[in-house]
């Protein structure tokens, strides 16, 4: 018996697209589909976790000069 389950769509660049992935990969089940290369369908109740794990490495990448000190 086919089961639904709720899912939002995310547009996003490739980059962040292969960054969702790599979420994934860690915590298994959170992409539910890979539409194509710019749109994934993730779980509902797990988009506030996805978007605090972007956060995350997204801050890892960004220069912050008073690091330097």
């Amino acid at each position: 018996m086919p089961t639904a389950t709720k899912g939002v769509l995310v547009q996003c660049d490739p980059s962040i697209r292969a960054l969702i992935l790599q979420i994934d990969s860690k915590a298994p089940g959170i992409v539910l589909d890979e539409l194509d290369e710019t749109h994934l369908l993730i779980k509902q109740d797990q988009v506030m976790n996805v978007k605090n794990e972007l956060n995350k490495l997204l801050s890892k990448n960004i220069y912050n000069p008073f690091d330097e000190q």
